[in-house]
């Protein structure tokens, strides 16, 4: 088996065995794990404590030479001093892989305890995630991160992967883009990433037919490999969108101390990254809204859009962050203006603006956006739709986002929504993402969508 089919096999394993079940502590991050994968997974799933016992009603094994079957992944809870050990023991057994969830190796000092590992791994070709990390989220098969599931937002399975060093990053990207809809292929914490970095996950990502977008959170790279990274990610035929720490002196100190990351100079990794068509997102709300527009729709790497709005103030702020971005707020032909205002209602075919962005004005109805949504999408000229609704106008329904997605569907033309945030409007919000639209809860956020198709 080479060593990228252990991988694979590691970050898709049919069998697990979690190291460091407490029968005494039902909270430890390795009960944690255990629990939610027996319950809520479908990988098979063992415990393992040298005291042996029982644990949600089943046997916890002494030692992973004891169990019935070789295990494919085996997640390590335990302490940084037992680590080496068991490894031994795991690839004595037959594991074709580990996470090392534990800390307490290179980031405080430990290099001792860093070399025995790699030397480990390196001997017997044997790959390892972390140290110091949450591990992989890969819904419905399996999900090592310690955290208990009833304090998370349950996200739904999805096209985006995503790749952090920082698990505490990765949630909140998780969560994030759960919020706007957009739900996870696979996800993978590298914490320390001593032994596995992103540049041999690139690959495993790439032959993933679930993945259609990868993100990823670095801090830096290992030494040597920036060069492998470029080469890898450009060929991934995949967007790969990257969110990097760092960019200044405080940020590059943080990193260090963080994960034992060299963090490298930011400018020269954004220019290098943009040059061989990696997307690089300043601030992790940009970062959340370029994957999810690439995860709704293929880059088009097309400018003219047009800002459908309810509101004046909306589409002339919106009209600014498009410009900054390089998109065209195209010019609607006076024909099409005169048209289109024939179809819109009485309350306001006479007060609508409809030059580029189009204000509906507050006396706008389902009917009129839905009219003026079909109208642009069956226009050569509008290569993306920017929508800005504000639900308390009277006249819009929760039934808008479904009439819109109608029409958007038969043209195949790109619909990026801005909806406020605010939970009465989830309705909203739903009609449109139950439909394949992405739905954003900032103007800048709708346009970085748009912006992202561009650039892909």
């Amino acid at each position: 088996m080479t060593r990228q089919e252990k991988i694979r096999r590691i970050l898709d394993p049919a069998v697990t065995a979690v190291f460091g079940i407490s029968t005494s502590n039902p909270f430890h991050p390795a009960n944690v794990i255990y629990t939610k994968n027996v319950l809520h997974y479908d990988t098979h799933t063992y415990g393992i404590n040298p005291k042996g016992g029982r644990f949600c009603g089943k046997p916890i094994y002494k030692d992973i030479r004891d169990l019935p079957e070789a295990v494919d992944l085996a997640v390590l809870g335990i302490r940084s001093e037992m680590i080496p050990d068991t490894l031994e023991q795991c690839i004595e057994a037959g594991a074709k892989g580990a996470i090392i969830i534990s800390g307490g190796f290179a980031e405080i000092g430990r290099l001792d305890l860093k070399e025995r590992t790699e030397a480990i791994a390196r001997e017997h070709d044997f790959p390892i995630i972390g140290p110091n990390c949450l591990g992989i989220f890969a819904p419905p098969k399996l999900n090592t991160f310690f955290l208990p599931d009833e304090r998370l937002v349950q996200t739904r399975g999805g096209s985006v992967g995503l790749i952090s060093q920082s698990g505490g990053v990765l949630i909140d990207l998780i969560l994030d883009l759960g919020a706007q809809g957009v739900g996870i292929s696979r996800a993978v914490s590298t914490g320390n990433k001593d032994v596995i970095d992103e540049v041999d996950l690139l690959q495993c990502f790439k032959e993933d037919p679930k993945t259609k977008v990868l993100g990823i959170y670095m801090e830096g790279f290992n030494e040597g490999r920036g060069r492998d990274f470029v080469e890898q990610a450009r060929d991934l035929g995949k967007p790969v969108v990257v969110l990097k720490a760092g960019r200044t002196p405080g940020g590059s100190k943080a990193v260090s101390s963080h994960t034992a990351s060299l963090a490298g100079d930011y400018r020269v990794f954004h220019d290098v990254m943009e040059q061989h068509g990696i997307l690089v997102t300043p601030t992790p709300a940009s970062f959340i809204s370029t994957v999810a527009g690439l995860s709704h729709y293929e880059p088009t790497k097309k400018k003219n859009v047009v800002i459908l709005s309810v509101s004046g103030g909306h589409g002339a702020i919106t009209a600014d962050f498009c410009h900054d971005a390089g998109l065209n707020i195209v010019e609607v032909p006076e024909e099409d203006k005169a048209e289109l205002r024939k179809r819109l209602g009485p309350s306001v075919r006479d007060i609508a603006s409809l030059h580029n962005p189009i204000d509906l004005t507050g006396s706008t109805t389902d009917h009129d956006i839905t009219e003026a949504a079909d109208f642009f999408l069956q226009k050569d000229y509008c290569d993306c739709l920017i929508t800005l609704l504000v639900p308390y106008a009277p006249g819009i329904s929760s039934d808008v986002g479904a009439r819109v997605s109608m029409t958007a569907r038969e043209t195949q033309t790109p619909v990026m929504v801005y909806i406020p945030h605010a939970e009465k409007y989830r309705m909203y919000m739903d009609g449109f993402e139950m439909n394949g639209i992405p739905v954003t809860h900032t103007l800048h956020g709708v346009v970085t969508m748009a912006e992202s198709l561009m650039k892909g």
